[in-house]
Order: structure tokens, then sequence, then C-alpha cells
């Protein structure tokens, strides 16, 4: 079965107003779903949909030999614009601290930045790490979305909230660092 060689691309494209539309969603729904747990609900299903496109379009690219260096570049920053309206979003409704989801932006946006100033001389492709840290945030942020409190209790769906966003801070301070150690290698070779 042939499919068109930009698909995959089309696909990473569409997850960056598919980003905006999740946001808009999250807030309206409020905190908890207190505001509308419908929203909520909808807005957690569109997240998990919106991030799952990135497997499919990495696994579209690979298996039919079209991985291109748009795709590159710009899934990362897809996923980036995607799990940064999650993290803010629930920092704005109170659910995550300030605190992690600054110093995880600060990691994504400031590795995405390098990378676009570099993408004259290279595309820097993600490495294992940090698709083990996209994977993990994309669990930890469906947790998160999705209003379980409901059905597990406000205690427990909080500590296991908490305890996976320390991992997914652990694991993206780590790749970020993974990344900054191989660029440097990298650079001393070139």
């Amino acid at each position: 079965m042939a499919i068109p060689r930009q698909l995959p691309n089309a696909i990473t494209v569409a997850r960056i107003p598919l980003a905006a539309v999740f946001f808009v969603l999250l807030l309206l729904g409020g905190t908890h779903g207190d505001g509308d747990l419908v929203l909520r609900w909808i807005s957690a299903a569109l997240f998990i949909v919106a991030i799952s496109t990135d497997w499919v379009d990495g696994y579209l690219a690979r298996r039919y030999d079209i991985v291109s260096d748009f795709g590159k570049l710009w899934d990362p920053i897809a996923d980036k614009l995607l799990t940064g309206a999650g993290f803010i979003g629930l920092a704005v409704l109170g659910e995550v601290p300030w605190w992690i989801v600054i110093v995880i932006l600060v990691r994504e946006w400031g590795i995405t930045v390098h990378r676009l100033m570099i993408v004259n001389e290279h595309v820097v492709a993600a490495a294992w790490m940090g698709k083990l840290k996209t994977a993990v945030q994309a669990v930890a942020l469906s947790w998160a979305l999705l209003p379980l409190h409901v059905w597990l209790g406000e205690s427990l769906w909080t500590a296991v909230t908490s305890i996976l966003m320390i991992v997914v801070l652990v694991l993206t301070v780590l790749s970020g660092i993974d990344y900054i150690v191989a660029q440097m290698r990298g650079a001393r070779r070139r």
C-alpha cells in the first residue's frame, strides 16, 4: 500500500492547531472539571488522540522510508506545543505546581531554540532518552488531564499525579543533559 509522501508531515502539522483547541477546552473545563466535567473529558480525549499521532507519524515515516528533515524538526516542536499546553493549562488550573512546569518548559524550549539555531548546519533528531521522556510526559499528562478523581477519589488521584510529575521532571532534566552532552561531543568531532 502506497501512502502519500507528505502524510507523516501533515499529521505532525495537524497537532499544532489541536494543541490550541485542547488548551482552550481544558481551561473551559476548569480545575478537575469543576467548570464543566464534559469539557474536561473532551479536552483529555483530544490530548490523548493528538499525542498518539506522534507515534503514528513516526511509524509511517520509518515504515515507508519517508523520514524527512521537516519531520525531524517539526515533530518535536508539535510535541512541545501540545505537551506545553497541557503543562501550562494544568498549572493555570492549580493542578500542577508552576515550578515543575517552568523547569520542564525551560528545558523543552531551550533545546527547541537550539535545534532551530543549528538547523542550517544539521537537523537533530530526537534521541532515545528524549523519546522516552516524551512518552512518559504523554502518560503523565493523560493521567492528570482525565478527571479520574471522580472514581478514584481526590487523594489517590492527586498522589499518583504528583509522583508522575516528579518522574517527568527527572526524565526531562536527564534527557536535557543527555542532549547537551551529545551536542558537545558532536561539535568536538566536527
